[in-house]
């Protein structure tokens, strides 16, 4: 590669003259423009207080709930800009293939045993009264808590204040909009700061505003929460009374029903049709035990005299032979807390496991 370079000593005196005035009038702009845009950067990158439409959020709010505006204005001016924020709650680069198998190794791992474990021991008595009152095993309440948090090693260390802001007014370009569900969740946030008399910028979560143990977003709090040791608060980050009992009433409260399994082992049927047929509705169970065995599917015995719906759900196994199971209800329930059936079969796969675990006094 042929490198041309100049110098300015070559030049007439009046042309070097010219060229220098240029040259550092380029360099001030320049300078000028770095320096303008590092002053800019706190207030427009990561502070709230002078946003038009941040305000004008907290005003209707306040309007709305009848709350003293300052406070509402004074929460959200204080509220920052997380980039981190922005880029974590973009999707997962497409054009891998899931693994089922991968995926429950992770979770189904030493640490989350151990930890698993200890947390049954330690609470079991308050597992035991939330499968009395709402249906729900300890082993799918421990099994959830394992997999979302470790049993609250892994709470998230955001101010969920800042993670919802973000996402309520900067949601990122490059996947579907969801700014309006975010500022219904930095609303509902200030609605259990208010009930819980807390400081809202105090409360930590995760990257997308999931709360405690458990990790509820603050409208599942309000909604499905419960005070469940009587103290006259719910506390999902110390209270693991508290946590046992808002999950097992959440999961009820999605069709949770008392003594069923969550699946059943199947063998898909071999025709296409029919495998296309079932596989169709994806985890949404709607198919009886005999359309199953009507489309050449296989089903255990205690299978086909069970009352309720089942659905065909594929778990991939990468470039492995897919495994396949048939949902129950409670199956469907476990992924309207988590919309996957990977993350469904990996909360029962933990649970199960913790579950014998116990049961051989290991």
């Amino acid at each position: 590669m042929h490198r041309t370079t100049c110098s300015t000593s070559s030049f007439p005196a009046w042309r070097r003259i010219v060229a220098g005035l240029i040259i550092s009038t380029c360099l001030w702009n320049a300078q000028a423009a770095k320096a303008q845009k590092v002053q800019k950067a706190p207030e427009a990158e990561s502070s709230y207080a002078q946003r038009e439409d941040v305000k004008r959020f907290a005003s209707e709010l306040a309007q709305r709930h009848q709350w003293d505006d300052t406070w509402v204005q004074n929460v959200l001016r204080q509220a920052r800009f997380q980039p981190t924020v922005t880029r974590l709650i973009m999707p997962a680069p497409t054009g891998t293939a899931k693994d089922w198998a991968a995926y429950r190794a992770r979770m189904v791992e030493p640490v989350r045993l151990r930890a698993g474990r200890a947390f049954w021991q330690a609470n079991d008595r308050w597992l035991r009264l939330a499968e009395e009152c709402y249906g729900v095993p300890p082993e799918i309440v421990v099994g959830l808590l394992g997999v979302e948090t470790i049993f609250g090693q892994q709470m998230g260390s955001f101010r969920v204040v800042d993670t919802l802001a973000t996402l309520a007014f900067d949601f990122p370009s490059g996947r579907s909009d969801r700014s309006t569900f975010f500022r219904s969740e930095l609303e509902e946030l200030l609605i259990l700061a208010k009930r819980e008399q807390v400081d809202p910028l105090s409360i930590k979560g995760s990257f997308a505003g999931a709360i405690g143990m458990p990790q509820f977003m603050p409208s599942s709090i309000n909604k499905y929460a419960v005070d469940f040791d009587s103290d006259g608060h719910i506390d999902l980050q110390a209270s693991t009374a508290d946590v046992i009992g808002s999950v097992a009433h959440y999961l009820a409260q999605f069709g949770w029903q008392r003594e069923w399994p969550t699946h059943f082992e199947v063998t898909p049927p071999t025709d296409p049709d029919h495998l296309a047929t079932l596989l169709g509705p994806d985890i949404v169970p709607l198919f009886s035990p005999e359309e199953f065995t009507d489309k050449g599917a296989r089903l255990p015995n205690r299978a086909l005299s069970h009352s309720g719906k089942l659905a065909l759900v594929l778990l991939q196994n990468g470039a492995a032979t897919p495994t396949y199971v048939a949902g129950t209800s409670n199956f469907y329930a476990i992924t309207r807390y988590n919309w996957s059936s990977y993350y469904a079969m990996a909360v029962i796969s933990l649970g199960e496991a913790l579950r014998e675990s116990r049961a051989q006094g290991r």
